[in-house]
């Protein structure tokens, strides 16, 4: 099963002058998909692009030699929420896809773009949390990191509505903390604070200023301070349209007449007609609602004076109470300011009592936050149980027989209120040990660069169903395995395709023979120059490469035939996998 719908996938990616590489554009399909090469050929440079691509800090050391600048580009098939984000961040996208662009020049200045749009590589970091996945020994080491833990936990666990309930719970507890502190700051000076609201709302009463009013009377004063003007602009405007001698309107009604003496004979010639009919017809409009305009126009001093008077008794009130440079915002939210007012004198003048109320209703809130916080404790600590068992099977399938991995929640007391947070009550911990009876540590102490890479393949395959992630891109995975064990994991790479996109950088046959896509990393040499390219295998050339992983000799005959039976050997086991 290939990518579904709802997630995102590398479609394309193009090089400039980047390391070895002079040119290159490599196509990339749904599903498994394996680069091979030999050593120096350049197979890292296709993870320093995607890298770049993805926001990672740049190099001069990247550019080829010789060039001024590399290019590197790549364009994502978009699930649906993606998309969304893309164009809410102003990146175009084209028939579902988006490109992503980034250039480094020689001297180390980056620029970056995403859909056209150019930005920064923090914003398209964070959109391509949700895009791609890079495991390599030095990017698993996120995985050792407690919040990223949690949030594994979580994905697996699938309790959207447990973490939505503690989720809001805790905003009402930081809600009402956070006015019973203002009131207790606002009581500690009442009097003075009380004697500023008063005078507020008092002011606020009198004048009762509406929304958009400031604006209002502006425009009006405007008008009625222009009536003069206004009038001869539109009296000579009338006379040339529509004067008693040789007006425009006249002599366009009279071409009219004329045009129309002839419709019928020609089809064209009688959309011409029409058309200009249509514009005689609009200007005429146009000319009789200036005649209207101008018979309403007249000066009103006293309507003048009052709105100026108005205009005044707003702009002291801005001046008096308002904050900020811009006035019409200031007086905005100067009514809400007093609308708000009148609340936070009931406070005040509640007092004490006022405070006591709110610390009742905060203590009503807490113990729904505590129930909720036990209650989302509680599926944690059932969901860490299934997700210990089947990451150790998983890891056990993945030439680690003896290895173990034991999600752990540490909770805190329920009645410390300091222990709270967005997230819960709970510490997630993966211990790991890779020995059998082996003291279980933390995973960043306990696995090596290899291990963590197939820790992390493991917990892939585990949460795949439930994962946004679209693409899955892992190097070193195969890392300390072979034979038996990397036909294994080459399986577990091919169950993770099923559900998502999957890029491995691999040097062993036995992984590359489950892919359902093989690109080589080759090299050509002309004297000081290393030239790589990157080309799409099938058929008896993923054979001859295939012999090549498993003998160093791609002319082989008999690696030739060793690699055709492991191929055979693998569709059987991928055809009796997909079912």
């Amino acid at each position: 099963m290939k990518a579904t719908e709802t997630k995102s996938f590398l479609s394309e990616l193009t090089i400039r002058s980047l390391g070895v590489i002079e040119s290159a554009e490599v196509e990339f399909g749904e599903g498994f998909t394996v680069i091979t090469g030999e050593t120096g050929a350049g197979k890292t440079m296709v993870l320093t692009a995607l890298n770049l691509i993805l926001g990672a800090k740049s190099d001069s050391d990247f550019v080829r030699t010789g060039d001024e600048r590399l290019v590197v580009s790549g364009k994502f098939k978009l699930g649906i929420e993606l998309k969304t984000k893309i164009e809410e961040a102003g990146g175009f996208i084209d028939d579902g896809e988006v490109i992503i662009n980034r250039s480094v020049t020689s001297q180390g200045k980056s620029k970056i773009s995403l859909g056209g749009a150019v930005t920064t590589t923090t914003q398209v970091a964070e959109i391509a949390q949700e895009l791609i996945e890079i495991h390599a020994q030095a990017s698993s080491a996120r995985l050792s990191k407690p919040i990223v833990q949690r949030e594994l936990l979580d994905a697996f666990g699938d309790y959207p509505n447990e973490i939505a309930n503690y989720g809001a719970k805790f905003a009402e507890h930081i809600s009402i903390n956070k006015r019973i502190a203002e009131l207790e700051k606002q009581l500690s000076v009442r009097e003075l604070e009380i004697g500023k609201l008063e005078t507020l709302v008092k002011d606020y009463e009198k004048l009762l200023p509406k929304s958009g009013e400031l604006a209002r009377l502006e425009d009006e004063i405007n008008k009625l301070g222009s009536v003069e003007e206004l009038n001869t602009g539109i009296v000579a405007g009338l006379g040339a349209i529509s004067g008693e001698d040789n007006s425009a309107i006249s002599a366009l009604v009279t071409a009219k007449k004329l045009l129309e003496s002839v419709r019928g004979k020609d089809s064209e010639l009688d959309e011409l007609v029409d058309h200009f009919a249509e514009l005689v017809y609009g200007i005429t409009e146009a000319n009789s609602s200036l005649e209207r305009y101008l018979a309403r126009l007249e000066a009103d001093p006293v309507r003048f004076d009052q709105l100026q008077n108005r205009k005044s008794e707003l702009l002291t009130f801005i001046k008096k109470y308002g904050e900020g440079g811009e006035r019409v915002e200031a007086f905005e939210i100067l009514i809400s300011q007093s609308l708000e007012a009148t609340s936070k004198l009931l406070d005040l003048r509640g007092g004490d009592s006022r405070l006591a109320e709110l610390k009742n209703e905060s203590e009503t809130i807490f113990k729904a936050l505590q129930i909720a916080g036990v209650k989302l404790t509680s599926v944690r600590n059932e969901a860490a149980k299934k997700l210990s068992a089947a990451i150790t099977l998983e890891l056990g399938l993945l030439a680690m027989p003896s290895a173990k991995l034991l999600v752990e929640i540490e909770s805190s007391e329920i009645d410390d209120r300091s222990k709270y947070s967005i997230s819960g009550l709970d510490e997630v911990l993966f211990l790991f040990t890779s020995h059998k009876d082996g003291k279980l540590l933390p995973l960043s102490k306990a696995a090596s660069g290899g291990e963590l890479s197939r820790v992390m393949l493991a917990i892939e395959v585990v949460l795949a169903g439930n994962s946004p992630v679209g693409t899955y891109i892992f190097d070193e995975v195969d890392a300390g395995v072979g034979g038996k064990a990397a036909i294994e994991v080459g399986k577990r790479l091919a169950l993770l395709a099923k559900n998502s996109q999957v890029i491995v950088v691999t040097h062993l046959a036995q992984v590359a023979s489950w892919a359902d896509n093989h690109l080589v990393v080759t090299k050509s040499e002309s004297g000081s120059i290393t030239q790589s390219n990157v080309l799409e295998v099938s058929g008896d050339e993923r054979r001859r490469e295939i012999a090549r992983l498993l003998s160093g000799q791609d002319e082989s005959k008999s690696a030739q035939e060793h690699a055709g039976e492991l191929l055979e050997l693998v569709a059987v086991a991928r055809a009796e996998m997909i079912g």
